[in-house]
């Protein structure tokens, strides 16, 4: 896919779709879910292999997605913690803990992603 832009789409998972939110930019990347209270789907954090949950409010799953969008691992963090890198890891989904486990995302499943809007542009 090419050039990566803040904004929502959906994250299509076994034919399951999920509202997503996209961060694309340094500032939005930053910012991930700091400062909420929870999410209604999943954020796409692009272009990273390591997250953290320092400031965060509540316990997150992270799945590590490769460059073709295949799930490479999947960790449950609480507030407070330091995710390892992921080194083949290219984008990373995070969602409210136990969220992932009942969309089906697990190692070797590959997700689909479709922006709203913009250029129309899918992934995955």
């Amino acid at each position: 896919m090419g050039k990566w832009a803040d904004g929502t789409g959906t994250l299509t998972v076994a034919a399951r779709e999920i509202p997503l939110d996209v961060a694309a930019s340094y500032r939005t990347r930053r910012r991930g879910l700091l400062g909420r209270d929870g999410i209604a789907g999943a954020l796409l954090i692009v272009r990273t292999n390591s997250v953290h949950t320092f400031g965060m409010r509540f316990p997150i799953d992270v799945a590590y997605l490769d460059g073709s969008f295949t799930v490479r691992s999947v960790v449950t963090m609480r507030p407070g913690r330091l995710g390892m890198i992921r080194p083949r890891g290219r984008h990373v989904l995070e969602a409210e803990a136990g969220a992932m486990a009942g969309w089906g995302v697990r190692p070797g499943v590959r997700v689909r992603v479709d922006l709203t809007g913009g250029s129309g542009a899918t992934a995955g």
